[in-house]
């Protein structure tokens, strides 16, 4: 098992990670706006379970492949970045709109919503990124077995990330309300977001193999 001050920092980091916004944030929060807190939640399962599929990835170390060849490490760093950087000008471009910003969006089944939001999650790049990267930071082969390790600081990523996007699915009408009459607001929290996804997206190009 992880020892206790490893639990507390990764925890940290993964806090810290989930209250960036990106591509889950800003698709859990469009259905939860357009089709109710129920629908945002749906969603948020499929989210879920995309976590569990790149969290035993990495456990089981299969996800390491990528990593042995530098040309698909390069491919994804950089894909990657330049996703983060496309999120980025769609929030502070002229016109563009806040992922709190009301917005039509089609009436999906549930279990078209619960696969959406499968879907985005495997394709975010940030998670598949964190995964590589931050778990072995955070396990230590002489505290016992590297798998359980792993599972537990995936458990544990996955459990903050559902809390807090339960929590943000659940406010995301009254938060869009709050800043719909404050258009100021709107401007910063807009600006805010592009601000950190750019950060996010120089960092990861400016990262170099290990």
């Amino acid at each position: 098992m992880p020892e206790v001050s490893n639990l507390l920092a990764f925890g940290l980091v993964a806090l810290g990670m989930v209250l960036t916004p990106g591509p889950n944030m800003i698709y859990l929060v469009s259905r939860s706006i357009c089709q109710g807190r129920a629908a945002g939640l749906i969603s948020l399962a499929g989210v879920a379970l995309g976590f569990v599929v790149y969290m035993l990835c990495a456990a089981f170390g299969i996800t390491a492949l990528v990593l042995a060849v530098p040309y698909a490490y390069d491919a994804l760093r950089i894909g990657g970045a330049l996703y983060l950087l496309h999120l980025a000008w769609q929030a502070v471009r002229p016109g563009g709109r806040s992922p709190f910003a009301v917005r039509d969006l089609p009436q999906d089944s549930p279990r078209r919503l619960f696969l959406m939001g499968f879907v985005t999650n495997l394709l975010n790049p940030k998670i598949a990124v964190m995964y590589l990267s931050l778990l072995p930071q955070f396990v230590d082969p002489a505290a016992g077995s590297v798998l359980a390790q792993s599972i537990v600081l995936g458990s544990l990523q996955i459990a903050i990330s559902v809390t807090v996007n339960t929590a943000i699915a659940c406010a995301a009408g009254w938060i869009a309300v709050f800043l719909a009459g404050r258009p100021v607001w709107l401007g910063v929290q807009r600006w805010l977001m592009g601000t950190v996804l750019a950060a996010l997206a120089v960092r990861m190009l400016a990262e170099v193999r290990r």
